[in-house]
């Protein structure tokens, strides 16, 4: 080829070169002035699992941060960095992304260290009887937590040989938690004819995965389900991976007991009541704890919260449309959700938060909530307490003791979670303190 037929290829080639480098300087100094801002709000701790990147192994081709569904990778001087921790939710797109296998999921961090329960190759704790399975585990990928929640019924079927069937007033296994762990538990415990029960804090399956915020997760590799057979999901969406689970749970007549809160576990000779927040206790032969790591949502303990009225997250803002919300909580989550309803014509948003300032939330947040607290589509309340909730209205305690009372739709609690890891401890099972380890 002449240089005269060459230099038009050349020149393409050039072009795309310098835009490709510019398109990526600018996407660099996004990621890097992200990071700063998290780093100086205090939200570079992870919550649970996450990934570490070997710089030595990272190329820089960006495969992870484009698969984050959370954005919470980005690039920083060409190498992927995990640049807003507190948005990681660890389903390990990232991971399997790499093409050099730089990236490793790890618990907890060298300052800050995460208890995983200590359990055996069946995933059975301590405690003859009780199985984890899934994120509070150790395994956050949502296939992993799949195939373990299968693993677990044969094990105890193995294992408790002569055992069953249980008593009529005892189930051969109690299933807590409906995520993919415990719906595949579910699945193969039927299939092979147990008496069993799966319970679930929330109104809906799905455990963490209802909570995702976005709308891609990734299921990297085909999982094999007891009565359902090899499932192939790569990439799915949110709404379709909730919507196959329940299709499922439909097509095989999975009962799951909805707003179920596991309390307490007691042991006794032969099995375990677990009480829950509905009562009457469950006796059990075997417990499968497939809870995640999320905790049960943290209650203002006041009059009226147990009304249905009261939600403990935003999942669609614009079914609120027309109506007036309270939004309790100081955290991101909190005022991302009263941004999102100020947001919506027609909503009426009030923020009402116990101290004097936002602290730890990430600067956009509080920038933009000051800036629609000026504007008067959010009413911000800082140092207040709900006192109750009632059908019309909201009793709130101000600073120096006087109370408010403001009309009201909705209440949407962000007060955080109460992790498991307590309960589990107070009955005894086993735990080991992760600082940034597999």
């Amino acid at each position: 080829m002449s240089l005269q037929l060459f230099l038009p290829y050349a020149v393409g080639i050039a072009l795309f070169l310098v835009w490709h480098i510019l398109r990526r300087g600018k996407g660099e100094k996004a990621h890097k002035a992200e990071f700063k801002e998290n780093l100086a709000a205090g939200l570079m701790e992870p919550p649970s699992l996450h990934p570490v990147v070997n710089p030595a192994l990272c190329i820089g081709s960006g495969t992870c941060v484009k698969k984050c569904p959370e954005e919470a990778l980005g690039m920083v001087g060409g190498k992927a960095v995990l640049i807003n921790a507190s948005a990681c939710i660890g389903h390990g797109a990232c991971h399997s992304a790499c093409p050099f296998d730089a990236i490793t999921l790890v618990f907890g961090t060298e300052k800050r260290g995460i208890d995983i329960p200590l359990l055996s190759h069946l995933f059975e704790t301590n405690l003859h009887g009780i199985f984890i399975a899934g994120e509070l585990g150790g395994m956050g990928l949502i296939r992993k937590a799949a195939e373990q929640g299968t693993q677990v019924v044969e094990a105890i079927i193995k294992r408790m040989v002569g055992e069953f069937p249980s008593p009529p007033d005892m189930v051969d296994l109690l299933i807590v938690g409906a995520g993919p762990a415990g719906m595949s538990a579910s699945l193969s415990a039927k299939l092979h004819k147990l008496k069993f029960r799966i319970i679930e804090q929330e109104h809906s399956l799905g455990g963490a995965i209802f909570k995702y915020p976005r709308q891609k997760i990734a299921m990297t590799a085909p999982v094999k389900l007891a009565m359902v057979g090899l499932v192939k999901m790569h990439e799915i969406s949110k709404e379709d991976l909730l919507e196959f689970w329940e299709g499922t749970r439909a097509k095989h007549d999975i009962t799951i007991d909805y707003n179920h809160r596991m309390e307490r576990i007691e042991p006794f000779d032969g099995g375990f009541f677990v009480h829950t927040n509905q009562g009457t206790p469950i006796k059990a032969r075997a417990v499968l704890l497939a809870i995640g790591r999320q905790g049960t949502p943290r209650t203002l303990d006041v009059p009226g919260e147990n009304t249905p009225k009261v939600a403990y997250r935003l999942i669609d803002p614009h079914q609120y449309e027309g109506q007036k919300v309270l939004v309790v909580g100081g955290g991101d989550s909190a005022l991302e959700a009263a941004i999102a309803l100020g947001s919506i014509k027609g909503i009426t948003s009030v923020l009402s938060y116990r101290s004097a300032a936002f602290s730890r939330v990430k600067g956009k947040n509080r920038d933009t909530l000051a800036k629609m607290q000026a504007e008067g589509t959010v009413d911000v309340r800082l140092q207040t307490q709900v006192l109750q909730i009632t059908e019309k209205t909201v009793v709130l305690k101000n600073e120096d003791g006087s109370t408010s009372e403001i009309d009201n739709d909705q209440v949407i609690v962000c007060a955080g979670g109460v992790l498991p890891t307590p309960l589990l401890k107070d009955v005894g099972i086993k735990f080991e303190t992760k600082f940034g380890t597999v």
